[in-house]
């Protein structure tokens, strides 16, 4: 099948790899525009782009996917089908109806449960102990398409937003391909409708969800800093600056929240609603991510102080 692929994240990009490798033809990637990133505010190229550049495979990066240059490009090109992975846009009716055999997205949780643009971090953040992957046939709404294939996964304690990333990208890139098997033998793959009623909703992750609210229970407090691990990085305040907390352990302790309970060589314990948190991987403000007796090593730290809280200044 000759097939246009539109993505742009690191999540994708085990996905296009199984496709290049596949008896299938890329034709063609989408993919978003090139954005400066970081301190030096450097243009940085998508991953999918970097991988597409490598292969040989046209790229085309246009604002916005419903641009009339966009569509006319895809129409030109006269895919079989279209595969759709973490890219960011909805697609329009228009590109929907280009494909012949349709246009099929991945999608990072069981739905109809978590649709959005945050599935795995808000599984994360919400205590859920499975998820999974699922490819449908998609429409205009957002996640909405009926359902062809999914595969669950479980969740551990110790996954991070970014492990588990990781493990459902690749168990996706097997999906699609599994998918395209069924979609080439009858022309058409088994289709589930969405049950709307049963939908839960992830949406994009902002700053003002990284704010560690120490009044949680040390528990959630914990699924917070793992749901958002590597990236944005959950945060707090202390002596004035934001702090990032990359990781950490639950533990029996008692005290206010959010004030610090133990200071030793390497271990720092906050107190929160319900049991405290060991302090383990922190990034404070202009500097880079450091083990917890690093940090202590080079900062005056002590028993008592209380770690900003969910009023501080969003700034």
């Amino acid at each position: 099948m000759k097939i246009v692929f539109i993505g742009t994240p690191q999540f994708a990009l085990p996905t296009l790899e199984a496709l290049i490798k596949s008896e299938h033809r890329i034709i063609s990637v989408i993919t978003q525009p090139s954005r400066p990133k970081g301190r030096g505010l450097k243009l940085t190229l998508p991953p999918v782009k970097v991988l597409a550049q490598e292969f040989g495979i046209p790229v085309f990066q246009p604002p916005k996917i419903n641009d009339p240059q966009a569509v006319s490009y895809l129409k030109s090109l006269s895919p079989d089908l279209i595969v759709v992975v973490a890219y960011g846009q909805i697609l329009p009716q228009e590109v929907l109806e280009i494909p012949p055999l349709g246009c099929i997205n991945l999608h990072a949780s069981l739905l109809p449960e978590f649709r959005g643009a945050a599935p795995i971090a808000r599984a994360i953040i919400e205590g859920q102990e499975t998820t999974g992957v699922t490819t449908m046939d998609m429409d205009e709404g957002m996640d909405t398409g009926d359902v062809i294939l999914q595969k669950r996964a479980d969740i551990s304690l110790s996954d991070t937003r970014g492990t588990l990333s990781q493990r459902l990208s690749r168990e996706g890139a097997l999906l699609i391909l599994a998918t395209l098997r069924l979609i080439e033998k009858d022309e058409t793959a088994p289709k589930t409708v969405q049950n709307n009623g049963k939908a839960t909703y992830a949406p994009l992750i902002k700053k003002e969800d990284c704010l560690i609210n120490w009044d949680m229970p040390a528990r959630k407090i914990y699924n917070l800093i793992r749901g958002l691990n590597p990236h944005p990085g959950a945060f707090t305040y202390l002596n004035g600056k934001r702090i990032k907390v990359y990781a950490c352990q639950v533990v029996e302790t008692e005290g206010e929240p959010a004030r610090i309970v133990k200071v030793e060589k390497d271990r720092l314990i906050v107190a929160t609603s319900k049991g405290g948190l060991s302090i383990l991987e922190v990034q404070p403000q202009g500097k880079r991510k450091m083990g917890i007796a690093e940090f202590l090593a080079g900062h005056r730290i002590e028993e008592g102080i209380i770690f900003g809280g969910k009023n501080d200044e969003m700034s």
